[in-house]
Order: structure tokens, then C-alpha cells, then sequence
């Protein structure tokens, strides 16, 4: 069965030769790979320009698309429509394929019951920084869970069937969330999904802790747009209702400051309850993060995220 892999990128040109290169070297062949850059000003175009000729060596047409200005939701739509193939599998610039991961990724489509694949990832970082925030960009391997596990677009495939009856990914997300509501429709459709640990790609987390706030900042605002309250395999653990309980915790906070001005006695118990929330922070990722130099990062990037989180999410909604 052959598969088109679909990638959407803009000024990728410090990872796009990695994401290449460990497509070129799959130990299944990609069938065809379609690229849909969005009007890149640096030398992406270039590169991928630069491995045509590589990957025709082996027989796997690469195609480029200029599509200047689109997003990422409008990029992956050009790249599926302009597919040949069945299957469609999608992975993103940043990331590094591993070698088996075209194969694992489309070796469940052998069941033709099977419409979609939710493959994995691995969020990678050396610094004591990316190991601390690597859980809070995605779902880490000691929490995969065969039942409820969503994918990213990182990783993961469907047939165009699916796509198609979906309605694509929603162009009026601007820059996150769109794969997080295609999910939602293949699921609330009932098309069948089956999730593969062992199909993995590696993506490593921000290096600068402005870059992850930002990013915070964007996946919120993706979520409020989406608007996905409930999910069949989420239940009530969907990303919106975890950035409520967010609000609450702040205005049940703000509230104690209020009333402390008038009764000094709640002062101590504030002062306690952030201390115990801070606590919380380290006490709650201690089965991934277990190096005491990120763990001191955790109560700072709690607080950072909390309110870049609530101000996404409110731009979102807005």
C-alpha cells in the first residue's frame, strides 16, 4: 500500500536537512514526499530543492509547493490534495524521523478497518531547561496511554478518505489547534484509530525559555479556538478544561489576596497554598523529570506558563 508523506514548513533551514535526511534513509521507502513551503525567506527552498535529486537516486518523487502566506492548517491541505497515494502520513520540520518510523507508522493500514495511526513521539534537550519543560510540550513515554492518547501532527497518518470526510484541517486556525480539532472529527466520526507507540519521531523542546512561553502562548490560543470542551477519548481531561481549572485556581487566589487586606489571618494561609502549589509543581512531574537541576526549574515555569497560558487563551477566545 503506498503512502505519500505531507509536510508544511517556513523558514525551517537550520532542521530541514535533518527531517530530510532521516527520510532518505527509512528502512521503508516513501513512496512520495510533498512539501508545501510557505513562502520561506531564508534558504529552505533551496535545501529541499537540493535533495530532489537525492531522493529521485531512490526513486521517491519529493515535490515542492510554494504557497506564500499560507498557515499551517492551509500547508498541510495543499500537500494532502496534491497527494497521489492512499495513505497519507505527516511529520514536521523540526522533527527527525526514526529509521522504522514510516514503516511502524503505516503497518497498521494492512487491516483495512484501520483509518488513522496515531504515532509517537520523543521531546528531546540536553539542558537542564528542555528536560524540565519537555512534559509541558507534549505527553511523555511513562504517560502513553493506549486508549486515550491524542497525536500531534508530528507523527501520525490516515487515509485521504478520512481527510476528505472531515473537511480537512480547519483554515481559520491561525497557528496551532488544527490538528488538535482534526482528531477530535476522526474520533466524534468514529473512524477507527489505532495508536503505535513504536513509530516514533524525535523533536527537541525549545532551548530558550521565552521560545517554550511562546509556544505556550500559541498551542492555548489554537485550544480556544478550537473549542474542543469534551472528547470522546479525553472525557473531561480536554485541554480547555484543564486551562479553566487554571482561571479558577487565580481567581480563588486573587480572591483570598482581596479579602486578606481586611483579615490578616488569610495572609499566612495564602502564602501557604502557593507554597504547596509550587510544591505541587516538582511533586507532579516527579516520574519525568528527575534531575534536580530541572526540577528547580518547574515552579518557575509553572507560574510563566499559568499566566501565558490564561492570556492565550483569552486571545483564543476573542
Amino acid at each position: 500500500m503506498k503512502a505519500s508523506i505531507c509536510i508544511t514548513v517556513f523558514n525551517e533551514e537550520k532542521t530541514i536537512d535533518k527531517l530530510l535526511n532521516s527520510l532518505l534513509n527509512q528502512t521503508t521507502k516513501p513512496d512520495e514526499i510533498v512539501i508545501v513551503d510557505a513562502g520561506s525567506i531564508d534558504t529552505t527552498a533551496e535545501q529541499i530543492t537540493d535533495y530532489q535529486k537525492l531522493f529521485s537516486e531512490k526513486l521517491t518523487p519529493l515535490r515542492l509547493i510554494i504557497s506564500s502566506g499560507a498557515s499551517i492548517a492551509v500547508g498541510r491541505n495543499i500537500s494532502i490534495k496534491n497527494a497521489k497515494h492512499k495513505i497519507i502520513v505527516l511529520i514536521d520540520s523540526g522533527c527527525i524521523a526514526k529509521k522504522d518510523w514510516l514503516k511502524k507508522i503505516t503497518k497498521p493500514f494492512e487491516n483495512r478497518e484501520v483509518d488513522f495511526v496515531a504515532g509517537f513521539y520523543h521531546m528531546t534537550g540536553d539542558s537542564s531547561l528542555q528536560k524540565a519543560v519537555a512534559p509541558l510540550h507534549g505527553v511523555p513515554p511513562e504517560r502513553f496511554d493506549v486508549n486515550k492518547f491524542l497525536p500531534s501532527a508530528r507523527s501520525m497518518a490516515f487515509t485521504k478518505k478520512v481527510w476528505q470526510e472531515v473537511g480537512g484541517f480547519n483554515e481559520k486556525l491561525e497557528r496551532a489547534g488544527e490538528d488538535t480539532l482534526f482528531n477530535y472529527k476522526v474520533l466524534q466520526k468514529g473512524f477507527m484509530m489505532v495508536r503505535v507507540k513504536s513509530a516514533i519521531v524525535y523533536w527537541e523542546v525549545p532551548k530558550i525559555f521565552k521560545e517554550s512561553m511562546q509556544k505556550f502562548y500559541i498551542y492555548a490560543k489554537g485550544d480556544a479556538q478550537a473549542g474542543i470542551w469534551w472528547n470522546p477519548a479525553q472525557r473531561l481531561a480536554t485541554h480547555n478544561l484543564k486551562i479553566l481549572t487554571i482561571f479558577i485556581r487565580y481567581l480563588i487566589g486573587l480572591l483570598f489576596l482581596i479579602l486578606s487586606f481586611r483579615y490578616n489571618s488569610l495572609s499566612a494561609y495564602l502564602l501557604v497554598s502557593l507554597a504547596v502549589y509550587l510544591f505541587f509543581s516538582i511533586y507532579k512531574m516527579r516520574d519525568v523529570v528527575k534531575d534536580w537541576r530541572s526540577r528547580a526549574w518547574l515552579p518557575i515555569i509553572q507560574i510563566c506558563s499559568d499566566v501565558v497560558v490564561m492570556g492565550g487563551f483569552i486571545s483564543g477566545l476573542f
